[in-house]
């Protein structure tokens, strides 16, 4: 790959398919458009990046299979399509990847999943696990449930949420538009595009336009606003015209495009979402032996843990006290407060004696961890 690819720094990527590229008017899927995407996709993966794809297509592809109208449903036709369809896009996804010997993973998605922090560490640990295995998740929201209070509303902005949750370094939004116009082309000929945006200024936002496709819910509106989440966690974004056949091939090759840049870095967003974001479900002292530890970039492990108060889950935010009761860190648990209590103390062959060899030995891993009392310190 040259170095000269929009996608070269990169190595987790999410990509974000429209309906209107999967699915045609009459609500049948452009499998050849599919094929083709898929051979990029399998390109990108061959050179070692791991892929996410969120993919909309499920109401539209399940209208067309079920008679139901192109134009209005209600709640429970969408919710019905949505149900019909998810099948037949799921399918379609295993047999375009799977001409290419890849797998896949079908992960639906509700609100409560990305904001809910429990929901979160599951929903990441598995596409984390999927990605390991060599396979590619493909995720959309669950319309078959969804509704207008609980739901995201357009599939950009979940993108943007689910590369936050999985730490992914690079979005690219495939679309109908090859990128951000200074106004919307189809009303405005004069308008010129944009091919960056280093941060999302209110100006940014009033150059997006509404809805224009057949299909999709969302428009440049929706994808700015899914450039700001992702931007402010440190994840890099790109909207690239997808209606081609090898849409990551033409990128590629120097396709026009709108690269938004990350406003911060993804340790720098995540240390402030530590820090600042959360509250403290419980605290943990800590040895003198231990806090050297931590200011060397290790790990908090159970042996140099004195004390614990407060109840907590596995992945809430802890305080960490020094010897003297002074707070020097926070970060993630990996274990809830009554595993914590039975490992305190204790050294690692102990530990999996006590919970077994599949639990974490660490009370906070490092990458979950942040020392406090310093601007810029960070475990990493």
């Amino acid at each position: 790959m040259s170095a000269h690819h929009p996608l070269a720094p990169y190595r987790r990527i999410t990509i974000k398919i429209g309906s209107a590229l999967l699915v045609d008017k009459s609500g049948k899927l452009r499998a050849e458009w599919l094929a083709g995407l898929a051979s990029d996709i399998a390109a990108l993966k061959a050179e070692g990046r791991e892929i996410v794809i969120v993919s909309s297509g499920a109401i539209a592809l399940g209208r067309g299979l079920l008679g139901l109208s192109a134009t209005t449903l209600t709640l429970e036709q969408s919710q019905a399509a949505a149900s019909a369809g998810q099948i037949a896009l799921s399918q379609a996804w295993a047999d375009a990847l799977g001409h290419h010997d890849i797998v896949t993973g079908q992960i639906l998605i509700t609100p409560n999943i990305t904001e809910e922090r429990r929901y979160f560490l599951n929903a990441r640990t598995t596409i984390r696990t999927l990605l390991g295995l060599g396979a590619i998740p493909i995720i959309n929201e669950n319309d078959s449930v969804a509704t207008a209070e609980i739901r995201y509303g357009d599939n950009d902005r979940l993108s943007a949420r689910v590369a936050t949750m999985i730490e992914a370094d690079m979005l690219v939004l495939l679309s109908d538009i090859d990128g951000l116009y200074t106004a919307p082309p189809a009303k405005d000929p004069t308008a010129s595009h944009i091919p960056l945006v280093e941060r999302i200024t209110p100006a940014i936002e009033a150059m997006a336009g509404g809805a224009a496709s057949h299909l999709s819910r969302g428009g440049m509106t929706t994808k700015v606003e899914a450039g700001k989440i992702a931007t402010l966690a440190g994840t890099a974004m790109i909207i690239a015209k997808g209606t081609e056949p090898h849409p990551l091939k033409t990128l590629a090759a120097g396709g026009m495009h709108t690269l938004f840049q990350p406003v911060t870095s993804r340790a720098q967003s995540r240390k402030r979402w530590i820090m600042g974001t959360l509250q403290v479900s419980g605290t943990v002292q800590i040895d003198a032996g231990a806090a050297g530890a931590l200011k060397t970039g290790r790990s908090l492990l159970p042996v140099g843990v004195t004390k614990i108060t407060g109840a907590f889950e596995r992945g809430d935010t802890i305080a960490v006290l020094d010897p003297d009761g002074r707070e020097i860190a926070r970060g993630l648990s990996g274990l809830d407060s009554d595993d914590a209590r039975l490992v305190m103390g204790k050294k690692t062959d102990a530990i999996v004696e006590l919970l077994g060899a599949g639990n974490r030995a660490e009370m906070v891993h490092r990458d979950n961890l942040v020392l406090t009392g310093t601007k810029e310190e960070e475990i990493s």
